[in-house]
């Protein structure tokens, strides 16, 4: 990336749907990433942040009610190429502090990602404590009853 040019985080629009479908699929194709169709994204769509940088869409993320006070962290990914460059952390903040604004006391994700998050200063815990996923998600999983990820919580208190 170049120095002179900033990345800036925004709140997705419609406009975005074929860019975050591209992002998503790629990790999807992987087996690290649940799927989005594109009409799930046109209808989650004011749930979606994304990073831009030289006018290009290269990263998204999007932040779920669970329960009254939790959330969860989802379709965090970036454009190949992008990786390891700070963008997520700007996601994952700017995803933070509109937890914030709503009054939110936890922000959670499953990833397999721990020490990015861990950097972000969320904290490892047991998946189990979350039943809000665990029926919202979980049980529509091919993974449901062998998943391999990693819960991470941090407090807003």
């Amino acid at each position: 990336m170049n120095s002179s040019t900033t990345v800036s985080v925004r709140k997705a629009s419609i406009r975005d749907i074929e860019k975050l479908y591209d992002i998503i699929q790629g990790y999807a194709k992987q087996g690290i990433m649940l799927p989005r169709t594109r009409e799930m994204l046109e209808d989650q769509i004011d749930t979606f942040v994304v990073a831009e940088y030289d006018g290009l869409l290269i990263g998204c993320g999007s932040l779920t009610r669970l329960g009254p006070d939790l959330v969860e962290i989802r379709s965090l990914g970036m454009t190949p190429g992008y990786k390891g460059q700070g963008i997520g952390g700007k996601l994952v903040n700017f995803l933070v502090e509109e937890a914030r604004s709503q009054g939110i006391k936890k922000v959670m994700a499953l990833t397999y990602e721990v020490a990015f998050f861990q950097k972000n200063g969320f904290t490892l815990v047991p998946k189990e404590i979350f039943p809000e996923k665990v029926w919202k998600d979980c049980m529509h999983c091919k993974k449901q009853y062998c998943c391999d990820e990693i819960a991470v919580l941090k407090r807003l208190d």
